[in-house]
């Protein structure tokens, strides 16, 4: 037996060191693996010389371990994840050109030579020389976690061991044109609701810095110290709070931003706030509707690649993206393992729909669950359009009456105590 000084990464991408005895370095690389980490570099502590693991490539000897002539190492440099956009391009270019009759590695070159993100022109290389070692696509896509996430990497390896790889690349790169046509979908709905409430921001900021203060003087010279109407005191009061103590006022906001980003990182908070989104009018029902169809069509992509049921619920549960919708999948995952259907936790988790229920019951019973799943994802994202189109009709009269009542108070707050001197007068 030998020792082996290994690094390591998670799927996270963050790194981590170790010792482990084993027979070979093989079988070191087998050993972290089990543990669920992605190896970057295998060193045997002994003298002599290294073996080399199929994915990895030479570099210059360690300085600070004596007695090593060979070092292992992955590229260090991932800089940060790759749009959704350019991973889908990657993907369907890939999966045309394996439809073609184009070899793997080939394949992998010609997009090395014509990518121009650095971040994928790392990942094309250092994937490009994995399989030219030996190794799978599968284990070379998981040496970059921060480009290629699990969901990624467990379907490609399903389409390895089925002999399908074309197909699953097509299925990858449609999962993400429909999940990148929601995302934008939602991010359109909320530019105009976002640039009112900007202006709005603006005007009032203005109006009780620079147009209140006047006002304030003149009705200090005309009055002489008279009461005002309380509507125009507290304008005037929210006026003086901003001019004098607008660092407080900020200092404050940006305390409550801390709290809400460390009460988000809590699980409690998470799932407390997650719940708020699926309950709060207007969004609620969108939330819901975009939760319910990025889980069937992950779900059902996953299926449909020939990923097992239960790691393919692990790999939904890590990407929900709500705590309120992973614990729900948990329950079904749970239920599942224990040889149960999957509606039962999907009813007792009061998130999906009847209809869902429903359509998923009936996908059990005629072994028909994966074409189910997408049909359901279809419903929903159609839904999700519809709802966006209604949200967006919806938020824009609401913001435009919001904007009129602020300043109509303002305006109506100043108006008021000028009335009195006219009459007076």
């Amino acid at each position: 037996m030998a020792r082996f000084k290994f690094a390591a990464m998670n799927a996270k991408g963050a790194e981590t060191e170790g010792v482990l005895d084993a027979a070979s370095q093989s079988e070191a690389v087998s050993m972290i693996r089990a543990k669920g980490l992605f190896p970057t570099r295998v060193v045997e502590l002994t003298t002599g010389t290294q073996k080399t693991s199929a994915h990895r490539e030479p570099v210059a000897p360690s300085k600070s371990s004596k007695g090593l002539k060979k070092e292992l190492k992955l590229p260090a440099f991932l800089v940060g994840r790759v749009k959704t956009k350019h991973l889908m391009v990657l993907t369907r270019q890939l999966a045309t050109l394996i439809e073609a009759g184009m070899p793997l590695l080939r394949g992998l070159r010609i997009l090395l030579q014509q990518e121009k993100n650095p971040t994928l022109r790392e990942a094309l290389n250092g994937m490009g020389e994995a399989v030219e070692g030996g190794s799978t696509f599968s284990e070379a896509l998981a040496m970059y976690p921060k480009v290629f996430d699990n969901l990624f990497v467990n379907m490609i390896k399903a389409g390895e061991a089925g002999g399908v790889l074309d197909k699953v690349l097509n299925r990858l790169a449609e999962f993400m044109e429909k999940a990148e046509h929601i995302k934008r979908k939602i991010k359109g709905a909320m530019v105009y609701p976002t640039v009112v409430l900007f202006v709005a921001t603006g005007i009032l900021v203005f109006l009780l810095t620079k147009i209140i203060p006047q006002f304030a003087e003149i009705f200090k010279d005309l009055l002489g110290g008279a009461q005002l109407p309380p509507l125009t005191q507290f304008v005037i009061d929210v006026s003086n709070i901003l001019r004098y103590k607008g660092v407080y006022v900020l200092g404050t906001v940006g305390a409550l931003v801390v709290i809400f980003k460390l009460v988000r990182r809590t699980k409690r908070g998470r799932f407390a706030l997650d719940y708020l989104k699926l309950k709060a009018p207007l969004i609620g029902v969108l939330t819901v509707k975009t939760a319910v169809g990025r889980f069937a069509r992950t779900l059902g992509t996953l299926m449909q690649s020939g990923v097992p049921v239960l790691q393919a619920l692990n790999i939904v549960r890590d990407t929900s993206g709500n705590e309120v919708v992973t614990r729900a999948i948990q329950g079904i995952h749970d239920s599942v393992k224990e040889g149960d259907s999957m509606t039962m936790p999907m009813e007792a988790a009061k998130v999906f729909p009847s209809m869902v229920v429903s359509m998923v019951d009936v996908g059990e019973e005629t072994g028909a669950l994966p074409e189910m799943l997408m049909r359901i994802a279809d419903n929903y994202e159609d839904e999700v359009d519809s709802a966006v189109e209604g949200l967006t009709s919806v938020i824009e009269p609401i913001m435009i009456v919001f904007l009129a009542l602020i300043v109509g108070t303002i305006v109506i707050a100043m108006f008021v105590p000028l009335i009195s001197i006219i009459t007076k007068m």
